[in-house]
């Protein structure tokens, strides 16, 4: 686990809901988390949006924009 919040990259993602999806990435506020999640991704399921989704939430991160 990175994240103080104690969810795992497959807690985040190991779901195909996209509500579920957005919410797991939306909430991460660490970058080292968000890297993690892309480790998984990529092991695991290989979905295109959700790695572009984790791209733009990473930029979101490092220009300091929360949402």
């Amino acid at each position: 686990m990175t994240e103080s919040d104690g969810l795992t990259p497959a807690q985040r993602l190991g779901t195909s809901d996209p509500g579920m999806l957005r919410a797991g990435i939306v909430t991460v506020y660490e970058l080292e988390t968000l890297y993690a999640c892309v480790a998984y991704e990529n092991q695991h399921e290989q979905r295109v949006p959700v790695l572009r989704r984790l791209a733009r939430r990473a930029s979101e991160v490092r220009e300091g924009k929360e949402k």
